[in-house]
C-alpha cells in the first residue's frame, strides 16, 4: 500500500478546517431585489438553520402561493451537521492510516456528499417554486418561482441571486484541495 505524502497529510488538516468553518459561517445565500426593496432582502442557509429576512420572504411568498420557509421543515438541518462531523472523523482516520487509497476514498465521499447536497438543494427550490397554492392571491399562468441553484434569475419584478456564502466557499475550497491533491498523489505514484 502506498503511503500518503506530506502534502496529502497537510491537505487533510486544511480540509477538516474548511469543513469546521461551516459551523461558524453560512453556507449559501439567496439575495432578492425589487423596486419595493431597493436595499434588497436575503436568506442565509446554514448547515443547521435558515436566517436573514425569512419572515419578509415568507410574507411575500404567501401572495404567490409558495409554502412558508421554516427551519423545522428541513430534515437536512439535522442530517447535514452529522454527515459533516462524520466526514471530519474520517479525515482524522485518513491522517492516522496515511494511505493514498484512504485519501482517494475520502475524496470520493466528499464528492458524493457535495453532489447529493446540490441535488437536494435544487429539489428543495423546485418544490417551493412549483408546488404553489392554487388559491393564492396572485396567479400568473405558467409562472414558476424557483430561484436559481446558482447564479441570477429574474422572476416577475424580483431579481434573485443564489450563491455560496463564506462557509460555502470554504466547502468548495475543500473539494478543490481534495481533488487537486488526489490527482497529485496519483501522478506521483505513477512516476515512482
Amino acid at each position: 500500500m502506498k503511503k500518503l505524502s506530506t502534502p496529502g497529510r497537510i491537505s487533510t488538516v486544511i480540509v477538516i478546517g474548511c469543513i469546521i468553518t461551516l459551523a461558524f459561517f453560512p453556507m449559501w445565500r439567496i439575495d432578492l431585489a425589487a423596486p419595493q426593496y431597493p436595499e434588497g432582502i436575503m436568506m442565509e442557509i446554514w448547515v443547521n438553520d435558515v436566517k436573514g429576512d425569512v419572515d419578509i420572504i415568507n410574507g411575500l411568498n404567501h401572495y404567490i402561493g409558495m409554502k412558508s420557509i421554516h427551519k423545522e421543515d428541513f430534515k437536512e438541518f439535522v442530517y447535514l451537521p452529522i454527515a459533516l462531523s462524520v466526514f471530519c472523523v474520517l479525515g482524522i482516520i485518513v491522517l492516522l492510516v496515511r494511505r493514498k487509497s484512504w485519501y482517494y476514498a475520502w475524496t470520493g465521499v466528499f464528492l458524493a456528499m457535495a453532489g447529493l447536497s446540490m441535488y437536494d438543494f435544487w429539489k428543495w427550490e423546485y418544490d417551493y417554486g412549483h408546488n404553489l397554492d392554487p388559491t393564492a392571491p396572485i396567479k400568473v399562468p405558467g409562472m414558476a418561482y424557483q430561484p436559481p441553484l446558482i447564479g441570477y434569475k429574474k422572476m416577475l419584478n424580483f431579481e434573485a441571486l443564489s450563491q455560496p456564502d463564506i462557509g460555502g466557499w470554504f466547502f468548495i475550497l475543500a473539494g478543490a484541495i481534495l481533488v487537486g491533491v488526489s490527482i497529485y498523489e496519483w501522478k506521483k505514484s505513477k512516476i515512482v
